[in-house]
C-alpha cells in the first residue's frame, strides 16, 4: 500500500513537474524587461562616461585659465621694473632707446585687454609751476601716442601731469634734474 501511495504521488507529479519545465524558461515580457534595463544601465554608463570628459574638459579650460593668469602676473611684475620713460631737459620727445621699453608695454596691454595704464608725466624743479605741469602732460601724451600707434586701444590709456610736484630724487643736482625728468607707465 505505500508502494501505491509513493506510485500515485509520482503519476500525479511528472505531469506536473513536466509542465513546470516547460513553462521554465522567461517570457516575452520578462526578457523585453530585462533588455530595457540592460539598455538602461548602458546609457547610465555612456552619460556617466560623458559627465566625466566634460568635467575633465572643464577642469583642463580652468588649468590653461589659471595658467595663463599666473604668466600675466608675471609679464606684469616684469614690465613694472621697466615702466620708466626718461626725457631730455625741457623736451617731450621719446628717445629711441625707450623704443623697447614701450613696445613690451604695448604688446602685454594687446594681449590683455582689461588692463588699463594711467601715464604719469613730471619735470624737474626748473621752470614755473605751470610750465612744468604743460610739459609734464606733454611728455605723457608722448607716450601715449606711442603705445596707441603700436596699436593699444585709447580705452587702456589715460595720462596725468604731476609737474615737478612729485620727485624720483630730491636734490638739484644734474643726476636728480635727470631722474625727475620722466613718464611713468603705471598699471591700474
Amino acid at each position: 500500500m505505500q508502494m501505491n501511495k509513493v506510485m500515485k504521488s509520482f503519476i500525479i507529479a511528472l505531469p506536473v513537474v513536466t509542465m513546470m519545465a516547460c513553462s521554465s524558461g522567461p517570457s516575452e515580457e520578462e526578457l523585453a524587461a530585462e533588455r530595457n534595463r540592460i539598455a538602461q544601465q548602458q546609457a547610465a554608463e555612456e552619460q556617466a562616461q560623458q559627465e566625466a570628459q566634460e568635467a575633465k574638459v572643464k577642469a583642463e579650460a580652468a588649468q590653461r585659465v589659471k595658467m595663463q593668469e599666473e604668466q600675466t602676473k608675471r609679464d606684469l611684475a616684469a614690465l613694472q621694473n621697466e615702466q620708466t620713460v626718461y626725457f631730455d631737459f625741457d623736451r617731450s620727445n621719446i628717445k629711441s632707446e625707450f623704443y623697447p621699453v614701450l613696445q613690451k608695454h604695448a604688446e602685454f596691454l594687446m594681449k590683455n585687454p582689461g588692463k588699463k595704464v594711467v601715464i604719469e608725466g613730471h619735470c624737474d624743479q626748473r621752470g614755473t609751476p605751470e610750465y612744468n605741469i604743460a610739459l609734464g602732460e606733454r611728455r605723457a601724451q608722448s607716450v601715449q601716442t606711442y603705445l596707441l600707434n603700436a596699436g593699444v586701444s585709447s580705452s587702456q590709456v589715460t595720462v596725468v601731469s604731476y609737474g615737478e610736484e612729485k620727485p624720483a630724487v630730491m636734490g638739484s643736482s644734474e643726476y636728480a634734474f635727470a631722474q625727475n625728468r620722466r613718464g611713468v607707465i603705471v598699471y591700474q
